[in-house]
């Protein structure tokens, strides 16, 4: 058994509770809802409060069965109220009372009855919390008892809170009228819990595994349980199935019903969780009266509802429908699945013949169907279906049928994100086309099934080797030489990818394939420094795509847009391309992009120092993304860089590792190079110099065998401080003068702030302080205006050292101070003090002690005579210091020196 650890979704009926804590007077209250929505868990929490508040506290609950015995909720009240020394007496006499015979006739005894035990109860001096649960079970003398008890309460710290489940309050149960009479006489009051959302769902999953669901995983889980608390803990313990723990409980209910009535439900079972009133009426053969008085009872015993249109009913929850349904015997739900496929559209006629044990029809629907949901862009949907018709398709269907749908459900998987499923359909097809003799068919698969096997770690080497293999039989090469472009692409090998690019034009492709070309060659022509080329072409791309429904083509011109823009420092771009892009391809269910897009978010989110926004983003997209190597690989990129910048160096280490390790196989310089770096800062905060260096060298190596610019700028500054601290400013400015190299020739101007951030640390480390001042100004301008916040804060820090050695203790001050505060709200810390203006407070030291004295009342003649300089020398100090903190008055020089 599984249970949450947190309260979930339940915030108002807390806060509701805690205010009738507090009031002078109590009261009655009904907590309302169905099994297992979580009514003890709230009771148990509003018990803790109240013994938090100074409440005594006593309960007791109904039983099955308690409705017939007379006062039985009440002797267990009693039995409770023995064991504790304070209301032993109490509790001895309730129990004593309820034993009594009086004489005399039973209305007045019951009358006398009913008031004494009242009396009893109601006893306490002090505040008393009186519970009791599950009241659909209780009997009439219990009842009658709490309605006493609720008229004391109105004038006494007497709070009572009862508990039932609104799906047992059958007619001629007794609380059924009592409970109305109550709550229309303002002797209680009623609050109904309502079932989890979708959110609420997935909450509860995260604080049970300690981890995200995928939000595929999440959304099933929320239509199995119906977000009811219990059914999702259930669920979560036993996944795959229905909980025999539920299961027995629902048929246990059906017990109850009428032998007519149970079989009835069983048919509704087949039909789903909705069901149609007239199909229900056909596929059972019974006469329309029977059919309305079966439901009618199944209706009155909470397992069916109306539906709002009046044209159906629904299941109250799913679980009833899978416990009923598991129980047809087999023959019967074959015969009633065949008689409930007629007239329906494909899809559902599918799913019918196949319960029915009939494949060839269900194969015929569900290849129909799959077609007319791609054609709707429901991915998911058309995998089921094609996954349908692979396992009913007829032994007699010819080979090349076959491989057509192979590979039609291979694209379909790899659409939704299931990759390797997608491979091995894949490769089968091209298996299957090969036996055919279709070499060109064959062929023809390979751009696809090349691009699943990269989302699965292969390594450029196998995927160009597979292309260049499909080129002579390819009946369009133009095709093949748009893959490998692509392939060389992801590598970072732009001079290839542009020449294979280039190939493709001259060969020809189709419609689709130029939209991806034109997205490849947009991205090469990005991390070659032609960012304006590069931009235009991708837009282009997506715009063209998007209007012509290419919809795998334009989410992909999404990502390599987006993408591109998170690696290049253009992050306002780069967060509007990835919200578009992940709201397109969810839209048209492309999910590896979709997932890929949201790990980049992430890395921007973490990039511009919104680090709680990252670590959401990006363990949910580690959750959804299992399918990719691609988009965990990312994911763990940003939770390392999350990590360092928390200082947990085991969690970075443990993240980076990993994806260096997923990316080992894959070998391109875009998976590897990133957690390189982020090993490198790793080392660097431990103290260790050396391992920084290596690092650092490693990623250069890799970067300076494609001349590439973008993955290499953030180890200028980190190589720089790691020879620095190691050797000196030699090794130091030879490693600038390595890297800066690559970073002058592609001209990436979100890359170039890293040059001036480098050569200010040289400059600082040669005590060269003036120069360093400038430069590191330069810098920090260049990283805030890209709001780039790791090297951005880094930087002031910096500029807080170089205003050290330069004797500006008051600037030192503001820059260490300005980037404390950043880095506290990144870590989401709520600082102690308000953010201060480095440019605006950077006072020297001599201005500053005439701050001071401004703010101790003091003249310029003063002023002058307690520094020994001239008065006039006093005023221009005094202007000085107006100008820098853009004041206009004495009296908020005053004020900025009392809040420093």
């Amino acid at each position: 058994m599984v249970a949450s650890p947190v309260l979930v979704g339940r915030q108002d009926l807390l806060a509701l509770a805690d205010r009738r804590l507090a009031a002078p007077t109590g009261e009655l209250l009904f907590l309302a809802g169905e099994a297992g929505i979580g009514k003890t868990r709230l009771l148990t929490e509003i018990t803790r409060r109240a013994r938090a508040a100074g409440y005594a506290v006593a309960g007791a609950g109904a039983a099955p069965g308690d409705i017939e015995v007379a006062g039985g909720l009440l002797a267990d009240l009693g039995a409770e109220l023995r064991r504790d020394p304070a209301t032993t007496a109490v509790g001895a006499r309730l129990t004593e009372r309820l034993h009594e015979l009086v004489e005399g006739d039973a209305a007045r005894r019951r009358r006398l009855l009913v008031a004494d035990l009242a009396e009893l109860i109601a006893f306490p001096a002090g505040p008393t919390l009186l519970t009791f649960e599950d009241l659909h079970w209780a009997d009439d003398l219990t009842l009658d008892v709490l309605a006493r008890l609720a008229r004391l309460a109105a004038s006494a710290r007497l709070m009572l809170v009862g508990t039932y489940r609104s799906d047992e309050l059958y007619p001629r149960v007794p609380m059924r009228q009592w409970r109305t009479r109550l709550l229309t006489q303002r002797l209680a009051e009623e609050v109904r819990l309502p079932r989890f959302s979708a959110a609420e769902t997935a909450a509860t999953a995260a604080a049970i595994t300690g981890a995200g669901l995928a939000t595929s995983a999440a959304e099933a889980l929320h239509a199995r349980s119906d977000g009811i608390p219990l059914h999702v803990e259930e669920f979560l313990a036993a996944p795959g199935a229905v909980p025999d723990t539920l299961a027995d409980a629902v048929l246990a209910r059906a017990e109850q019903l009428s032998p007519p009535t149970r079989a009835l439900a069983e048919a509704a079972s087949v039909l789903g969780r909705s069901f149609d009133l007239d199909r229900l009426t056909t596929i059972t053969g019974e006469a329309p009266a029977a059919v309305d008085d079966g439901l009618r009872e199944l209706t009155g015993r909470f397992f069916v509802r109306p539906r709002p249109d009046g044209e159906g009913y629904d299941f109250r929850h799913a679980l009833i429908r899978d416990a009923l349904y598991a129980e047809i015997a087999p023959h019967r739900r074959r015969g009633l699945h065949a008689e409930a496929a007629a007239g329906l559209p494909d899809a559902l006629a599918s799913d019918h013949y196949e319960r029915a044990g009939r494949p060839d029809e269900a194969f015929r629907h569900a290849r129909a169907a799959a077609r007319e949901a791609v054609a709707m862009s429901a991915h998911r949907e058309a995998a089921e279906l094609y996954r349908r018709a692979r396992r009913t398709w007829p032994a007699r269907l010819p080979d090349h049928d076959r491989a057509g749908l192979l590979a039609a459900l291979a694209r379909e998987l790899a659409a939704t994100d299931e990759n390797e499923e997608a491979a091995a359909c894949f490769a089968e097809a091209y298996a299957v086309r090969r036996e055919l003799g279709d070499a060109a068919g064959a062929a023809a698969l390979v751009p696809d099934w090349v691009a699943v096997r990269h989302l699965l770690g292969a390594s450029l080497e196998e995927r160009a080797g597979a292309l260049r293999e499909a080129l002579p039989p390819a009946a369009r090469p133009g095709e093949i030489h748009a893959a490998l472009s692509a392939a060389y692409m992801l590598d970072r090998r732009l001079t290839e990818a542009l020449e294979h690019g280039e190939s493709a034009r001259e060969l020809g492709v189709g419609d689709g394939v130029d939209c991806d070309l034109d997205a490849t060659v947009g991205s090469v022509l990005l991390f070659a420094g032609r960012m304006r080329e590069g931009t235009g072409l991708l837009r282009d791309a997506i715009t063209r795509a998007a209007g012509k429904r290419f919809e795998a083509q334009a989410a992909r011109a999404f990502r390599m847009l987006g993408s591109s823009m998170s690696v290049l420092v253009e992050y306002d771009e780069a967060a509007r391309v990835l919200t578009d892009g992940i709201a397109y391809a969810e839209r048209v269910e492309q999910f590896n992009d979709r997932h890929y897009m949201a790990a980049h978010l992430a890395h921007v989110q973490w990039a511009t120092g919104d680090w709680a926004a990252a670590g959401t983003t990006a363990r949910q997209a580690l959750a959804d993304g299992r399918g990719g190597i691609t988009t965990e690989i990312t994911a763990r990129h940003v939770l390392g860089y999350l990590a360092l910048g928390l200082q947990a160096y085991g969690e970075a280490v443990s993240h980076l590792e990993t994806a260096e390790s997923l990316a080992s196989g894959m070998r391109e310089l875009q998976r590897l190079s990133p957690a390189w770096w982020g090993l490198a800062e790793v080392a660097l905060a431990r103290n260790d110099p050396a391992g920084a260096i290596a690092r650092c060298e490693q990623g250069y190596a890799a970067s300076a065998a494609v001349r590439d610019a973008a993955y290499l700028f953030p180890y200028v500054v980190t190589g720089v401080r790691a020879y620095l601290t190691a050797s000196g400013a030699t090794a130091a400015r030879g490693w600038l003068d390595r890297t800066s190299e690559l970073l002058r020739e592609r001209g990436i101007p979100g890359t170039l702030g890293a040059l001036d951030h480098a050569e200010g640390l040289i400059q600082l480390h040669e005590g060269q302080t003036g120069k360093a001042r400038d430069t590191l100004a330069s810098a920090a301008a260049s990283w805030s205006s890209r709001r780039r916040f790791w090297e951005g804060t880094a930087v002031q820090l910096d500029q807080a050292r170089c205003a050290t050695r330069s004797r500006r203790p008051a600037e030192a001050a503001v820059f260490r101070a300005a980037a404390t505060h950043a880095f506290t709200l990144a870590a989401g810390q709520a600082p102690s003090t308000p953010p201060v203006t480095p440019v605006a407070t950077a006072l020297s030291t001599r201005e500053l002690e005439v701050a001071r004295l401004v703010a101790a009342g003091m003249t310029n003649r003063e002023i002058a005579a307690a520094l020994t300089i001239a008065p006039k020398t006093a005023a221009a100090h005094v202007e000085h210091i107006r100008t820098k903190l853009g004041v206009s008055r004495r009296a908020q020089i005053a004020t900025w020196v009392a809040a420093r």
